[in-house]
């Protein structure tokens, strides 16, 4: 009887254990298999924030100091990252390995492989379909909102074609038969004519006038945008790009907050189909360009401003998708130890970069595209002197940078603009927060996502794909 009873018990344990183990090797195979998301609901609008140049180095640079300087937790890698959905995207064009904004923005726009400089334009020259485009066939309203020029890479890219992205005067007229609802950003020269304040236009029309004409709301300034109030809003607020947060005037340029809180307004009205905004700061690249820290620091501020924006809409519309990501990395930006001078390469000698180093970029007022433009091809060393006593306090120039740029001699052939890279190598060396180029890297670009349709976005995937998934959400497929 006893034998029996313990019979039955292994027998029973034996079932248990068998079926325990069924579960588990179940509930693995659900851990990898991809979430589908056919029949879901798809996004009825979908906001794209674009931070030109920045990967994860930059992402993290915008977290760390936000939280020692500003005090403050930063929306992008704080919300969006940590409660979205993360992945990678590579970068590479058709043509080369290290791309472009153009190239990338189109892919990431159309899901097709560009060359660079190529705008929405495949190699064998056929124009394919860009996010506006078909957004707008869809019946969705469009927006597209930029502090570079608004015919510039990234915008172009989302909405237009041309087989170069330098083609600045078809790229504008393709924007007034396009007639995207909200277009702000800079650029106003190509919108005018020759002759008048800033135009350049060489058929003679004002574009601004054709826009007008067609029922929009033409904005030049800080006010005049705030003050705005229709479905349809054009907002022009520099000749060629929007100043850096160090050299903005805030009665001429809105921030990208302001422009962002704007286009939501216009776009939310007659909004029965939904609509796709694309928000770039194009900022963080150029400063990337320039090796220029306290600059890229502010315009990831100020895009995290925007991106809370964005995520308050969302609050209120659930319906909304948000994407937060960038096209390339630019600078190679590597915060690090270093040699406090060139007298040892010892432990002894070494500092690593932490909290004072950043606060030394606080009291930079002036970026360094602002100091090239101030002293000129021909750079004066008094000048030179004045400029960094007053906008880069506790800065000290070394001689060896100071003749270079006197002489405009660089310093490797990766650093293609001497003034503002020789002044950024300045900062490096007495913060420790360096870079490897004047140019683009291949550091695969971040993306997140929050809201319906973001599990498309999950892991490491082509930039194309991004493009491939926002047709498909947008088509409903």
């Amino acid at each position: 009887m006893q034998i029996q009873s313990n019979t039955k018990l292994r027998r029973f344990i034996l079932n248990c254990l068998v079926g325990i183990a069924t579960l588990v090797l179940a509930l693995a195979g659900c851990s990898v298999t991809p979430v589908s998301t056919s029949g879901a609901q798809p996004p009825k609008n979908i906001i794209i924030m674009f931070a030109d140049g920045a990967a994860s180095t930059q992402w993290d640079f915008g977290r760390y100091s936000s939280k020692v300087l500003r005090r403050q937790p930063f929306a992008v890698t704080d919300i969006v990252f940590r409660e979205g959905v993360l992945g990678l995207l590579s970068t590479e064009p058709n043509n080369a390995y290290v791309v472009d904004s153009a190239a990338s923005a189109s892919a990431m726009s159309t899901g097709y492989k560009v060359n660079n400089f190529a705008v929405a334009v495949t190699p064998d020259g056929k124009s394919v379909p860009t996010l506006m485009e078909i957004a707008k066939a869809k019946g969705k309203r469009i927006g597209l909102v930029t502090t570079a020029n608004v015919y510039d890479a990234t915008p172009a890219a989302f909405s237009i074609h041309a087989k170069t992205r330098d083609d600045s005067q078809l790229l504008v007229d393709q924007y007034l038969a396009l007639e995207p609802d909200v277009l702000m950003g800079g650029g106003a020269d190509y919108f005018l004519p020759h002759g008048t304040t800033g135009g350049k236009r060489k058929d003679g029309k004002d574009i601004v006038a054709a826009f007008r004409a067609k029922g929009y709301q033409v904005a030049r300034n800080t006010p005049e945008l705030k003050a705005a109030t229709g479905e349809k809003v054009l907002g022009l607020f520099a000749e060629e790009d929007m100043d850096f947060e160090l050299d903005r005037d805030p009665a001429k340029e809105p921030t990208t907050a302001d422009m962002t809180t704007a286009a939501l307004k216009a776009l939310s009205q007659r909004n029965s189909n939904g609509f796709v905004l694309l928000v770039e700061n194009e900022n963080v690249d150029e400063a990337g360009h320039n090796n220029d820290a306290a600059s890229v620091m502010r315009a990831l501020w100020a895009f995290d401003d925007a991106v809370r924006v964005a995520l308050e809409f969302q609050r209120s519309n659930p319906e909304t998708l948000i994407i937060v990501t960038g096209d390339h990395e630019t600078g190679g930006f590597s915060p690090t130890y270093a040699a406090r001078d060139f007298t040892s390469t010892s432990r002894k000698n070494r500092f690593y970069t932490g909290d004072e180093h950043l606060r030394m970029l606080e009291p930079i007022t002036m970026s360094l595209n602002k100091v090239r433009s101030t002293l000129g091809r021909k750079p004066s060393g008094d000048m030179l002197d004045q400029l960094l006593a007053k906008h880069f306090p506790g800065f000290t120039l070394d001689a060896d940078l100071r003749e270079l740029i006197l002489k405009q001699r660089t310093i490797e052939l990766s650093y293609t603009r001497i003034t503002q890279n020789m002044l950024g190598r300045m900062v490096s060396r007495q913060t420790g927060l360096y870079w490897a180029t004047s140019g683009h890297t291949t550091e695969p670009s971040v993306v997140g996502a929050i809201g319906p349709g973001a599990e498309l976005f999950r892991g490491y995937q082509d930039n194309s794909d991004f493009g491939k998934h926002l047709h498909r959400l947008i088509q409903g497929k």
